[in-house]
């Protein structure tokens, strides 16, 4: 039996507890080592001699772009990925295959749009989102070279997704470090050896995708992959395209929406405190990605489980993965809470060692975490939905948090506090208030799309 048939086996009747770990604790490397992308040029970057502060500034107004470019990778990744295993579970690998296929080409297509739209209008869309005369030069010197490695980045964060869904956890985590270590090594080479600066750390990291981008795509199109892309699956087809889609939106928005986030919190903490308030946002959403990739790893690495056997209509078996889910994600956003709440300081001087925003962030870091712990309740149930194939609901989730709760709270807060410190206390609020949505949600829906 080939190495893909039996991970496929495994999905269907390996314990589930040993499974989990096998499957989730590759994925949460792999969204750990992809987190170092972006942690590692804002630690390189905040650590450069007297300009290190504002350089990390200006790159922080990047996250937006890079954000919106991510979202649209999960969009055409993460949407068809939960129907391939689907469709693996219901004995369909050719129309798995087809649906590989047409991401494929979906995401070529987004690539193509997406360098030469930003390519135009990045100067005003930096300054929009609250980039400064002192700041807007790195942002421009940093975004100008990462959209040249769009592509990069659309390959091998989309189509690593297929390579997961198929059971090959270890596999998927493979390629991901092969880009992070690269990115890790040319960093301190470009920027402080050959003294490039903001640019040097934009260069390390699009050869970096590039690599993975090749790892991926080789993989996919070898006899060791149970998913192949072939050429006659590349022809985009209505219907194939319009399920990726569907289930891609949530997602999409789920990503797309940190860039609104990102701008809503940069913007509002620019008028009412300043360069040093957006700072603290950089920093703050860095430490974020280090607990938020760790719970999308557990989830992405479980979420073939689930579908696969939704797809075989062994239901007992979803259930029995989601609770063990649950109370995973919930242990670690718990986890998150308390050291965000007991070591701000440390975790800001990771970034950069000025004493006046380090103090800030150690004042403002416990309120803008403080509704963390319950984060996992979503995260959790929003996985267990798309793994359903539930597009609707998936959306509904995705726009509840930040567009939602999120946005609002963020404009109205410090409106009526009058205070800086309204923005960062929205955050908290939309985290408890949309986790006990969520699973009020998935609890209601449970007997109809888990029968017993």
């Amino acid at each position: 039996m080939s190495q893909s048939h039996r991970s496929e086996e495994a999905l269907a009747n390996a314990p589930v507890g040993p499974l989990m770990v096998k499957l989730a604790l590759p994925a949460v490397a792999a969204q750990l080592i992809n987190m170092l992308y972006n942690i590692v040029d804002r630690i390189y970057i905040g650590h450069i001699e007297e300009v290190g502060r504002t350089a990390l500034t200006g790159l922080g107004v990047t996250f937006p772009i890079l954000m919106l470019i991510s979202a649209f990778t999960a969009f055409a990744g993460m949407g068809g990925a939960p129907l391939a295993s689907i469709r693996l579970g219901a004995g369909d690998r050719e129309g798995a295959e087809k649906i590989l296929g047409n991401s494929t080409t979906l995401l070529l297509i987004l690539a193509a749009v997406l360098t030469t739209v930003f390519s135009i209008i990045k100067e005003p869309v930096l300054m929009a989102f609250g980039a400064s005369e002192d700041t807007i030069g790195y942002a421009l010197d940093y975004i100008s070279i990462y959209l040249a490695g769009t592509v990069f980045v659309q390959l091998a964060l989309g189509l690593n997704a297929y390579i997961t869904a198929q059971g090959q956890a270890l596999v998927a985590m493979c390629s991901v470090l092969i880009g992070a270590v690269l990115n890790i090594l040319l960093d301190p080479l470009f920027i402080f050896k050959l003294r490039m600066g903001v640019k040097g750390a934009a260069l390390a990291t699009v050869i970096s995708q590039g690599v993975s981008a090749c790892w991926v795509v080789g993989f996919l199109c070898s006899g060791r992959s149970g998913l192949r892309i072939r050429p006659k699956n590349m022809r985009p087809e209505g219907a194939v395209v319009g399920k990726i889609a569907a289930l891609g939106v949530a997602p999409f928005i789920m990503q797309s929406t940190e860039s609104l986030v990102t701008v809503v919190l940069n913007t509002g903490l620019q008028f009412y405190g300043g360069d040093l308030y957006v700072t603290t946002v950089t920093v703050m959403q860095s430490v974020m990605q280090m607990v938020v990739m760790p719970v999308q790893g557990i989830t992405q690495g479980v979420q073939p489980i689930m579908s696969y056997n939704f797809g075989a209509g062994n239901y007992r078996r979803v259930r029995q993965v989601f609770r063990l889910l649950l109370r995973t994600t919930l242990t670690v956003t718990i986890a998150a809470c308390a050291i965000t709440a007991l070591f701000p300081k440390p975790l800001a001087l990771i970034f950069n060692d000025d004493r006046e925003l380090v103090e800030l962030v150690g004042k403002v870091m416990p309120i803008f975490f403080g509704g963390i712990w319950a984060f996992g309740a979503q995260m959790a149930c929003q996985s267990a939905f798309m793994s359903m194939g539930q597009a609707k609901t998936s959306l509904f989730l995705a726009l509840l948090r930040k567009v939602i709760l999120l946005v609002p709270l963020a404009i109205i807060l410090p409106m009526i506090t009058g205070s800086v410190m309204g923005i960062y206390a929205a955050e908290p609020v939309a985290d408890m208030l949309a986790s006990a949505t969520t699973l009020t949600l998935f609890l209601h829906k449970r007997k109809t799309l888990l029968p017993e």
